[in-house]
């Protein structure tokens, strides 16, 4: 089974075409969003591209909102929910994948340094900080796509696949960025 991972849209809907765009290249079954969907939060700026009316219109078509899983990020409401057509208020989902179980959640409230409960095997996937990259902490994997509209720390905005025991992230045209091996 091949996933894609992504996280903070923050209603640019410019990185939200582009991040359906590598989804459709990737070819996944599942596109897992990390949360902070719609809204930009007081902490950013308005970026360029902010329409969070096409983002709705974006990600409610048929053929992207029947293959969402997505969590809630500390960004995202109960209105939000409403202009919605696929649930995003989970605190978190967890995925059994090839003998692992993936622990998703957006990182407002677990984090690497506040881990959740979790098993030897288990892999925790957040964004929430907009910083991608792997680290293994107390023994667990921990994994974050970084973001698809407001990347920080001069990175690029990036997603994650996985696939066959491989996890990827890659920028927006596809090109990898780093790769870890469960």
């Amino acid at each position: 089974m091949k996933l894609m991972f992504a996280s903070d849209i923050h209603g640019v809907a410019s990185s939200c075409q582009q991040m359906l765009e590598a989804y459709r290249r990737e070819g996944a079954q599942r596109l897992i969003l990390l949360g902070d969907i719609l809204y930009h939060g007081p902490r950013n700026g308005v970026a360029p591209g902010y329409d969070p009316q096409k983002v709705i219109e974006y990600l409610n078509d048929k053929a992207v909102c029947n293959q969402l899983l997505c969590v809630q990020g500390n960004c995202d409401a109960q209105v939000d929910q409403m202009v919605l057509n696929f649930p995003i208020l989970a605190e978190y989902i967890l995925l059994w994948v090839d003998g692992h179980t993936f622990y998703c959640t957006h990182g407002h409230r677990f984090t690497k340094e506040q881990l959740p409960m979790m098993g030897e095997k288990d892999i925790l996937i957040y964004g929430h900080t907009h910083l991608q990259g792997f680290e293994t902490l107390q023994g667990h994997l921990t994994l974050n796509p970084g973001s698809v509209s407001l990347p920080k720390g001069g990175n690029p905005a990036t997603y994650m696949v996985y696939e066959d025991g491989v996890f990827t992230i890659k920028k927006m045209d596809g090109q990898t960025v780093q790769s870890v091996v469960l």
